[in-house]
């Protein structure tokens, strides 16, 4: 099923995801989602880079795997699995991943943006 077919369906099998190149070595798996949600799975090499950057969503990340350094309204700190981070809506933030990894990023609302390749 087609990422934008999925949207408001109950199921999301990780089998029937495909990826796309957000950075150079950053893939994104867009998960389940809706109008109000997004869930967003992104798989890190080490040493790829999450840009700085800011937008008008609410954001939710659960390091699910590896080592990051974060840095959130000017505040730096390492975080590693098991972490979660909160980046309220237009707050500056960005990572670079330490030790290979995994967020997986919660959204409200839905990142339309993210639709749209």
């Amino acid at each position: 099923m087609e990422v934008k077919e999925r949207k408001g369906a109950s199921w999301c099998f990780a089998k029937t995801v495909t990826g796309e190149e957000a950075a150079p070595g950053v893939e994104r798996r867009i998960l389940a989602y809706c109008d109000e949600l997004m869930c967003v799975e992104n798989l890190f090499e080490t040493g790829a880079i999450g840009a700085m950057h800011h937008h008008p969503h609410t954001q939710i990340t659960y390091v699910a795997k590896g080592r990051f350094r974060f840095t959130i309204a000017g505040e730096t700190k390492e975080v590693a699995a098991g972490d979660t981070l909160l980046k309220q809506n237009d707050i500056i933030h960005g990572c670079v991943c330490l030790e290979e990894g995994i967020l997986v990023d919660f959204f409200t609302p839905m990142r339309q943006d993210f639709l749209e390749w």
